[in-house]
Formats: structure tokens, C-alpha cells, sequence
């Protein structure tokens, strides 16, 4: 959805008209790019997480964040 908000923006920038429901210009490649990035940080922040408690519980500590 944030990409999607950038899109927007840039469609604005550039002067180009919204489609008939609203959409920005090429709203689909902002969009893909989103959820390309989406598909590959949320994995990675969810292992890091996990990685994060594990070590906490092994050491007997408590990590906030």
C-alpha cells in the first residue's frame, strides 16, 4: 500500500492523469516493487526476531524491542 502511496506522489509529480477509478499511473510496478520488498524484509526481520529470543532464553536474559 505505501508503494502504491508513492506511486501517487510520483504520478502527480509528473502531471499524469489517474485511470478512470483513481489509480496512479503504472501503479502496478510500484506496487510489485512493494511486495517484492515486503516478501524479502519480512522473513528476514521475523529470523532475526527468533534468532534475537533464542539467544535471550539460552543466556537467561530478557531483550526488549
Amino acid at each position: 500500500m505505501a508503494a502504491v502511496l508513492v506511486a501517487k506522489i510520483v504520478g502527480a509529480v509528473q502531471g499524469c492523469a489517474a485511470g478512470e477509478h483513481g489509480q496512479p499511473c503504472n501503479w502496478h510496478l510500484y506496487a510489485l516493487a512493494g511486495a517484492i520488498v515486503g516478501a524479502v524484509s519480512l522473513p528476514i526481520i521475523a529470523l532475526r526476531r527468533l534468532r534475537r529470543s533464542d539467544a535471550a532464553a539460552t543466556t537467561g536474559t530478557q531483550t526488549e524491542g
